[in-house]
């Protein structure tokens, strides 16, 4: 990947790249960030039981802290380490990855659940796609319209890779709510289709040619050794709080569901996605913004991919690992909200 420096306008625009924050700038941003992780932290530390709202918003803002540390610390990464764009969505998308798990592994000693995990893997593919995906298109749009030539969001010849993983990953889900369950047998098929798109993906002739921006761009110009204990810095600071947070943040989740009157499953399905993948959204959108709206959308269709893949396979084994089956069973409702997740993906890999 070229230097940061090197770069003095986006490619095939003919505009200024974009400035990365001065360090100043970027200090500041890495202090909120940690400064919106540290009440969560001390209050898991302290070992104190808040009550589920506060407990909701605490350690939300903890996940949200550790989603926006985690993407910054993979995108800065990516000058060292050459890789995919799928390998920094996969990175990206670990928060709801831990969220998801301890609803499932949870699942095998407290079989309700089981719905809280399927909840949250549906809630978080269908935002990627109904949310995330349009709000590319939306940012594309107003760039256009703000530099007067008409450019959509077109994306890449490579790209086919990924849509074409998603569409016989989204065909094959359709097994989930013939059978009512989860089953290991889905999940090994799963799993080796990811690995393949993997594989696949990181042969690519094509490579990712997208310039970091906001405090990875800056943090890309620092000399290789800061650069490194930086990132190494940021990724283990965003795994502790992720640990921290996942499980009280799921248990406020359901308990506050109960305490504001609000049906528990629609909220573990959508607020928990939400603050798990907003740094990633932003950033999507961002891209977009600044008339990359192939990296955007790009980023979330990797996304998409594993989440859809790799974050379905893991749900039997997690439930497994927490004393039940290995089979995450699905009653009526979420075998609705499953096979409409699956329609969704479906629909959305067509046009493509």
């Amino acid at each position: 990947m070229r230097p940061v420096s090197d770069v003095t306008a986006n490619e095939g625009t003919g505009l200024p790249a974009a400035v990365p924050p001065s360090g100043r700038a970027t200090v500041l941003r890495l202090a909120g960030a940690c400064a919106g992780a540290t009440p969560a932290v001390v209050l898991r530390l302290a070992g104190g039981h808040p009550a589920a709202v506060v407990g909701m918003v605490v350690f939300g803002l903890g996940v949200l802290a550790a989603a926006l540390l985690l993407m910054w610390a993979a995108e800065t990464a990516r000058e060292d380490i050459a890789g995919p764009l799928a390998l920094l969505a996969f990175i990206a998308v670990l928060p709801e990855y831990a969220v998801d798990l301890y609803f499932a592994y949870a699942a095998g000693t407290r079989p309700e659940y089981a719905a809280y995990a399927a909840a949250n893997m549906t809630g978080a593919n269908r935002l990627l796609v109904g949310v995330g995906w349009p709000l590319v298109a939306l940012a594309a749009y107003c760039a256009d319209r703000r530099t007067g030539v008409r450019r959509g969001v077109v994306l890449r010849e490579h790209r086919r890779i990924d849509v074409a993983f998603l569409g016989a990953a989204a065909v094959f889900a359709f097994v989930m709510p013939l059978t009512r369950e989860i089953s290991w047998m889905v999940a090994v098929v799963l799993i080796l289709w990811c690995a393949f798109y993997l594989v696949r993906i990181g042969r690519c002739s094509e490579t990712d040619e997208e310039q970091p921006v906001g405090v990875p761009a800056r943090l890309a110009l620092l000399p290789r050794g800061r650069r490194r204990f930086t990132t190494v810095a940021v990724f283990a600071l965003a795994a502790g709080v992720i640990f921290a947070c996942a499980e009280p943040f799921a248990t406020s989740l359901v308990d506050a569901g109960a305490s504001l009157g609000i049906d528990r499953f629609l909220l573990v399905q959508w607020l928990a996605p939400l603050a798990s993948e907003a740094p990633e959204l932003i950033v999507a959108v961002v891209f977009a913004w600044r008339l990359r709206g192939d990296d955007g959308l790009g980023a979330l269709l990797s996304s998409k991919v594993n989440q859809w893949t790799l974050l379905i396979a893991c749900l039997p084994l997690a439930y497994a690992a927490g004393g039940g089956a290995f089979a995450l069973p699905l009653v009526e409702r979420q075998v609705d909200e499953v096979l409409l997740t699956a329609a969704q993906t479906l629909l959305a890999v067509v046009p493509h």
